[in-house]
């Protein structure tokens, strides 16, 4: 079993391996040739990528294939230890070649970055060694981003193809995760400047997503992404949630504070929420709905909280007989 981390260079060059075989595939003759083998019957009706990924593909059964032998081993029986050591050393070597592969893989994206701005540039990128989760995500507009989350650091990017080679076009501004809010958003319209409706069609509700903004107001940057099901909004929702963690001050409450779409959109240095409001202790689902009266009361043409001058004066001598009896 020791011997098997000989595997741990040929899995960490996997991905790389893949791209390469992809972009070999665009020559005519070679798909020709592979198509011509994937019909012969030596091939058993297996691709060339099959025959490539076997090793990684069996070095995760071995561990399966222990324990169910030692779970049918009697307990007095000699091999109990020996198995139970087995198991051990094939577990290490299997999270030594994650451990490389996930490394090999950052570096792979890394690579691929390109950058518009030098201020988009970020050491946090460049160190990283791990790469949380990466996909594809739609913003607002509707329009496809390709989205990585490093180990300290969110970026977004676009998609590009250059000399026929894909990579990833950094857009906006990265997002340090010590600096990143996330929105867990419900489905349903959410005014944006407009509404989810125009923004993605067919008058649908927007469905799977969710909001990532900058903690301080001034760089005025949110990004309201949409995955393609519930499952990938919650893996990456988790993900972002578990890397954000270690940098929160205190334990997170039930949600994190909403951010006012207009103020978003239109005014972006306007606060996250009052600081009265948030000394008082007041939800957010509280503030949601007391901002949800007050914009219904403005609708209707009332002027909620306010007395007629009768009763006002009524009110202000009561307050100023209070006010002496505080003196006496």
């Amino acid at each position: 079993l020791p011997r098997l981390h000989a595997y741990k260079g040929y899995c960490s060059n996997q991905l790389a391996a893949k791209a390469l075989l992809d972009q070999k595939k665009q020559d005519r003759r070679v798909q020709d040739f592979l198509q011509r083998c994937l019909e012969s019957p030596f091939s058993r009706k297996l691709d060339l990528w099959s025959f490539l990924d076997i090793p990684r593909s069996r070095l995760v059964k071995y561990p399966l294939l222990l324990k169910e032998i030692l779970r049918h081993t009697p307990k007095e029986h000699p091999d109990i230890h020996i198995l139970q050591e087995a198991i051990s050393i094939i577990q290490g070597v299997l999270s030594d070649i994650n451990l490389k592969k996930g490394e090999s893989e950052c570096q792979y994206y890394i690579d691929k970055l390109e950058y518009l701005d030098e201020k988009q540039k970020d050491p946090r990128i460049e160190g990283s060694k791990a790469l949380l989760c990466h996909g594809e995500l739609k913003n607002k507009n509707g329009h496809k981003l390709y989205v990585f989350l490093f180990q300290e650091i969110l970026v977004l990017t676009r998609p590009v193809t250059r000399n026929e080679r894909q990579a990833f076009q950094v857009y906006r501004q990265p997002i340090p995760v010590q600096e990143l809010l996330l929105e867990d958003l419900q489905d349903g319209d959410v005014k944006m400047g407009g509404s989810f409706r125009g923004a993605f069609g067919n008058a649908d509700k927007a469905k799977n997503i969710f909001r990532v903004r900058f903690q301080e107001p001034g760089p005025g940057q949110s990004h309201t992404l949409q995955a393609n099901d519930v499952f990938h909004k919650q893996q990456w929702v988790s993900c972002i949630r578990a890397a954000v963690a270690p940098f929160q001050r205190s334990p997170p409450g039930p949600e994190l504070p909403a951010l006012s779409e207009e103020s978003e959109e239109n005014n972006p240095s306007v606060p996250n929420v009052p600081a009265q409001q948030r000394q008082a202790g007041t939800s957010p689902m509280e503030l949601e709905q007391s901002a949800a009266l007050q914009d219904s009361g403005e609708a209707k043409g009332l002027r909620p909280h306010r007395t007629s001058p009768g009763h006002r004066r009524s009110r202000e001598k009561q307050l100023s007989g209070k006010r002496k009896e505080t003196l006496v």
